[in-house]
């Protein structure tokens, strides 16, 4: 562990772009509870403590169960998951683990049986935009909350 490198105000007009997008994100259609998956799976991906913890709690308050957030990182083998959050799931991986992985058509292929080409738009726009907020989260070593029992 680290300690808190910089923080988010530091240049506070990027935040605030990065910001804007989230905004965007939040109020373009997709499901609350596909939006806080994806981001957890990025996050899981990537090891950035900060948002696991973050986007968890999201998801939870977004009516997600227990059971599915510790089944998420192994999606593939669990029959909790929809095939449009396998879908959007495995898009995410794809674009996170870009450098080995690439946009197979395969995968965009079954990605477009479960989206519209809105929906597909926006839901790369969400992995990227939790792809730079993980970066940000490792980069910057930011630190989630520790509940006051655990740090004793």
């Amino acid at each position: 562990m680290h300690a808190q490198r910089l923080s988010l105000q530091t240049v506070p007009e990027a935040y605030a772009a990065v910001g804007g997008v989230e905004r965007y994100i939040r109020a373009c259609g997709l499901e609350k509870s596909l939006i806080e998956l994806v981001k957890l799976r990025a996050s899981q991906i990537n090891g950035c403590a900060f948002c696991i913890d973050m986007h968890s709690r999201d998801a939870r308050q977004a009516g997600e169960s227990e059971q599915r957030l510790y089944l998420l990182s192994a999606w593939r083998e669990s029959p909790l998951f929809t095939p449009r959050e396998r879908a959007a799931l495995d898009w995410t991986e794809c674009l996170t683990r870009l450098p080995t992985d690439g946009a197979p058509d395969p995968v965009y292929a079954a990605l477009q049986t479960q989206f519209s080409p809105i929906e597909i738009a926006n839901l790369t726009t969400l992995i990227g935009l939790i792809n730079l907020w993980n970066r940000i989260g490792v980069g910057f070593a930011l630190q989630h909350p520790v509940p006051a029992q655990a740090a004793a």
